[in-house]
């Protein structure tokens, strides 16, 4: 799947102007929606978790032109989330916490062609850290207990 790359770049470059804000609404929606995660949060400095967050997005944005780099960095991602209790199952709780802490960012910039164009760039990314990630039985048994 080609991602639409301009369409990324010029929507993100107006979700940087509220970074502090987009982030801020993500957690909400995440734990609002997926309270269930909320543990996995239990002992996290959550200011310096949003800002890692946004910069893990403005690193991703700013290699979209440079697959190797940015498929080597998101199955690294995907290695470190399982040590603090990332599941698969979480992947989508996250995306569509993303989105639409997006979607409220954008406003009427939130096109059907931009939500489609985030839609598969998070698949993109979801399935690269998946990759990266070993949820083998034997360690998923570790993670759950």
């Amino acid at each position: 799947m080609a991602l639409s790359v301009e369409l990324l770049e010029s929507s993100f470059a107006q979700i940087k102007a509220n970074s502090s804000e987009v982030t801020k609404q993500f957690y909400t929606v995440l734990f609002t929606n997926y309270p269930e995660v909320q543990p996995l949060f239990a002992n996290t400095n959550m200011e310096k978790q949003r800002k890692q967050l946004f910069q893990s997005l403005v690193f991703t944005v700013n290699n979209l032109h440079k697959p190797d780099v940015l498929s080597g960095a998101l199955r690294g991602l995907g290695t470190r989330h399982i040590q603090y209790g990332v599941l698969p199952q979480h992947y989508p709780m996250v995306g569509s916490s993303l989105l639409k802490a997006f979607e409220l960012s954008l406003g009427s910039a939130w096109t059907p062609d931009v939500q489609q164009a985030w839609i598969e760039a998070y698949e993109v990314v979801a399935q690269l850290m998946l990759e990266g990630a070993d949820y083998s039985p034997e360690r998923l048994m570790l993670i759950v207990k």
